[in-house]
C-alpha cells in the first residue's frame, strides 16, 4: 500500500563480557604492568574454570579474544576449552604500560605524592616512561569497538585487566575518567556490556557468582 512505512527491527546489541585474569602471586602487592613471566597461582587457575563454567552456561559465544600477557592468556585458555573455541589475543586488551613503576611494590607506591593523583584525578597523570590513563582508556574502548565490529550481533569473551576494564566500564556509563577509581573489578570477574546502535548498556560490572543467563538490556 502507497504510503505505508516499512517496519525494521530493532539494531541487535553486540555483547561483550569483560573478563578479568585470575589470581596471581602478586595480585594485591606489587604492580605487574605488562612485565613478561607472571602466570596465575593454584587460587587463579582455579578461578579460571570456574569463570569458564559459568560463561559455558551461555547458548552462544561467538569468540573469546585475550590480551598477548601470560595471565589473561591462561584465563581464556580454560574459557576456549570449554567453548572448543581458539582464543585470539588481541594487543589493545592490554594492561596499563606503567612505564618505571612496573613491578613496584604497592606498599611503596602509596608513599609517593604522585599516588594521591593516580586515586583522584587520574585523568591528569601519565607513568613516568608509560603510558597515561587517558591513553589507556582511549586504547581500551578503540579495542573493544574494533572487536564488536567483527562481530555484530554477537556475544564475545574479552579476557583484560582490572584498570583497562574499569575504564571501559565507565566509559560505556559516561562516567569521568577522574571516577573510574570508584569501580572494582576483582580477578576473574565478568563486567558485560551491551553495544548497540543507541550506545552502550551496562547489565552488570564485577560480577563473580550468579549466573550469566539472563543478561540483557531491560
Amino acid at each position: 500500500m502507497a504510503g505505508r512505512k516499512t517496519k525494521h527491527a530493532p539494531p541487535s546489541s553486540t555483547l561483550l563480557l569483560l573478563v578479568r585474569h585470575g589470581q596471581t602471586p602478586t595480585t594485591g602487592k606489587l604492580l605487574p604492568g605488562r612485565a613478561a613471566g607472571l602466570h596465575l597461582a593454584d587460587a587463579g587457575r582455579e578461578q579460571a574454570e570456574k569463570v569458564a563454567a559459568r560463561i559455558a552456561e551461555l547458548t552462544r559465544i561467538d569468540a573469546v579474544y585475550a590480551s598477548p600477557l601470560e595471565r589473561t592468556r591462561e584465563t581464556a585458555a580454560p574459557i576456549g576449552r570449554a567453548l572448543k573455541q581458539r582464543v585470539i589475543t588481541h594487543k589493545g586488551l592490554l594492561e596499563c604500560d606503567f612505564g618505571d613503576w612496573t613491578g613496584a611494590q604497592l606498599s611503596d607506591l602509596m608513599k609517593k605524592p604522585e599516588w594521591a593523583t593516580v586515586q583522584r584525578a587520574p585523568s591528569t597523570f601519565r607513568f613516568p616512561g608509560g603510558e597515561s590513563f587517558t591513553e589507556m582508556q582511549t586504547r581500551m574502548v578503540s579495542a573493544l569497538d574494533d572487536i564488536r565490529s567483527r562481530h555484530p550481533g554477537g556475544v564475545v569473551v574479552c579476557v583484560s585487566h582490572a584498570d583497562p576494564i574499569k575504564a571501559a566500564v565507565a566509559h560505556a556509563m559516561g562516567t569521568h575518567l577522574d571516577l573510574f577509581q570508584r569501580i572494582v573489578i576483582g580477578t576473574c570477574s565478568v563486567s558485560a556490556i551491551a553495544y548497540s546502535g543507541h550506545g552502550p548498556v551496562v547489565l552488570t560490572v564485577n560480577s563473580t557468582g550468579s549466573s550469566l543467563a539472563d543478561l540483557k538490556p531491560s
